[in-house]
């Protein structure tokens, strides 16, 4: 099961609102999601033009939101693996086809959803 702060940010986008538009984090004064004690819930929902989704409408929005948050934690696995940019560049210098084995061979061991 996916975050609800990923569901609400998907939920705002699909309706027209940009993440910049409500606030960078969803922990403000336009919508606020908090945890106190009976899961997470939006407690705070100012959105101009936009209803507040209801459970239906941020359940249908899991298996997205979920492989949101998986091809994310790949992202951060693989760029880990693939180490420093300045090192990459040096690796290409000396051997592009040996770098990009390297990065395919990450790639495949490390898929995104």
């Amino acid at each position: 099961m996916s975050n609800l702060s990923t569901k609400v940010k998907l939920y705002l986008e699909e309706n027209g609102k940009s993440p910049d538009e409500v606030g960078s984090s969803l922990f403000n004064a336009n919508v606020q999601i908090n945890n106190d004690g009976f899961g997470d819930h939006i407690k705070v929902w100012n959105v101009a033009g936009l209803a507040q989704p209801t459970d239906e409408q941020l359940d249908a929005l899991d298996a997205q939101a979920t492989t949101l948050e998986s091809n994310k934690q790949v992202d951060v696995t693989r760029r880990k693996e693939y180490g420093d940019w300045k090192e990459q560049l040096d690796e290409i210098y000396h051997n592009i086809d040996s770098w990009k084995a390297r990065i395919k061979s990450i790639k495949d061991s490390n898929p995104k959803a």
